[in-house]
């Protein structure tokens, strides 16, 4: 019966509390959402390697970009093997801590890469005029 009291005496406290004008009490408003600044941060990484790639002659059409946390993730395919490196380049230099590159090469590219390096070319070694060698490899000297 003691139990009983104390569950009738409660309501009655707080009647009386409310009747001789004390201030209610109301939940706090909820605190608006600021948005992270990490992810604000985020944002404009990502901008900028979009900008980035735009400027560039791999597009931003191919690739996807994501930033979380400084890293951005790149995916996308491509047909031209250098544009994995560049693209990898581009958002490190767009601002990005690290980079994920999750490009995919076609086969064919991956094909032709290969062809070049079994042909041995030289572009760049060979002055105009000079006849190509047959050798890949420079010769060495014995002593």
């Amino acid at each position: 019966m003691g139990n009983l009291r104390a569950i009738a005496i409660i309501p009655a406290f707080a009647a009386a509390a409310w009747c001789a004008g004390a201030p209610a009490v109301t939940p706090r408003p909820a605190a608006p959402k600021a948005v992270p600044r990490a992810a604000s941060a985020d944002a404009q990484i990502e901008s900028a390697i979009r900008a980035k790639f735009a400027k560039s002659k791999i597009g931003v059409e191919k690739f996807q970009v994501h930033v979380q946390g400084g890293v951005a993730t790149i995916e996308g395919k491509t047909d031209v093997i250098q544009h994995k490196g560049v693209a990898t380049r581009l958002a490190k230099s767009g601002g990005a801590a690290a980079v994920a590159n999750h490009i995919q090469i076609s086969e064919a590219a991956r094909e032709k890469a290969a062809q070049n390096l079994e042909t041995g070319r030289r572009r760049a070694q060979i002055k105009r005029g000079e006849p190509r060698s047959e050798a890949a490899a420079p010769q060495r000297q014995t002593r």
